[in-house]
């Protein structure tokens, strides 16, 4: 029976610790550094077979030094820095990993807008400063207080992630304006409809982004969008930094066109000290940690295992250059 080459090139991404590598070790003989700079992908790889990784960039000069690899599995959901023309043509199987983090995202968007409309931390500081003391009310609070009941939640990419926010947000008493390359009729009820994102910048007083990253998307909120858009609306981006234009979207919570932003991925990452986001006014950011939940990594190995196993049966899954 063949003995497979595994190695994984970015495994303190997805398991710094906390969690067993076992579904893969049983999948023959791997290799696991924590990191790969981009000088060392060549030699990282070596021989081995199938190559596992989550945020290292695999080009063609790379993939034509490696002959051996016969696979990329890759710890995401995104494979825009994959070279897949070339991986193709050169005969590698290239798989990702879909949906296994739709709860935890949808519930990072979730929390950024609640965070927003009901300032949690913010009372909580008052309490804790004794603020509360001061008042000669039974209560203490601060101005912006919002109900998300009656709302209307615009999310523009409507899939596993979009469809998980939601159902939150449906919960919660919001109508819902989503937008989807791909829509699914049956998906619509009397509080969900599906429009064009015109309409979702023009009606709505909430917008989520749940959409992948590529020309149609990058820089879908932009100067021209945000003017179309009511005062005071918030928006929530937990996918990808380079749908939104920084720049634009910081001008937008300066003058109150937003009222507040909720981000969790930005353009260059980690954040550089001079993103216009981090002295705009309204920004609840977060370092791009919404996939990870150790629950949701877990998910993330066993599927990738899957993955892989399908491949050396013969019946790989989630080919995303077939």
């Amino acid at each position: 029976m063949k003995t497979w080459k595994l190695v994984i090139l970015d495994g303190e991404r997805t398991n710094p610790g906390d969690l067993s590598w076992d579904p893969l070790r049983a999948l023959g003989e791997l290799t696991v550094y924590p990191g790969t700079a981009p000088e060392e992908m060549i030699s990282h790889i070596g021989d081995n077979e199938i190559v596992i990784l989550d945020k290292p960039v695999v080009t063609r000069e790379i993939l034509e030094a490696c002959p051996s690899v016969k696979m990329i599995a890759l710890f995401a959901t995104g494979f825009n820095h994959i070279d897949i023309e070339a991986a193709r043509e050169l005969g590698v199987t290239v798989c990702n990993a879909p949906g296994y983090s739709s709860w935890a995202v949808s519930q990072l968007a979730a929390a950024l807008l609640l965070e927003i409309t009901t300032q949690v931390g913010l009372h909580s500081q008052v309490v804790k400063r004794g603020d509360w003391k001061d008042t000669s009310y039974f209560c203490r609070i601060a101005p912006g207080l919002t109900e998300i009941a009656g709302k209307t939640v615009g999310i523009i990419g409507y899939g596993g992630i979009g469809q998980a926010f939601g159902r939150i947000m449906k919960a919660m008493g919001a109508e819902l304006l989503v937008y989807s390359r791909h829509p699914h009729p049956e998906l619509e009820d009397e509080h969900t409809h599906y429009v064009n994102p015109e309409r979702i910048f023009t009606e709505s007083d909430i917008i989520s982004l749940h959409c992948p990253m590529n020309a149609d998307s990058a820089g879908i909120i932009n100067r021209e969008s945000l003017a179309k858009m009511k005062d005071g609306t918030i928006l929530i981006n937990t996918s990808r930094g380079g749908l939104i234009v920084e720049e634009d979207v910081a001008e937008a919570l300066r003058n109150g066109k937003l009222r507040a932003l909720g981000q969790d991925a930005f353009t260059v990452e980690p954040i550089r000290p001079d993103n216009p986001l981090l002295s705009a006014p309204n920004t609840f950011l977060t370092p791009h940690m919404g996939w990870a939940p150790h629950e949701t990594r877990a998910r993330l190995i066993s599927l990738v295992a899957d993955n892989i196993r399908g491949f050396q049966d013969g019946a790989p899954r989630n080919v995303v250059n077939g």
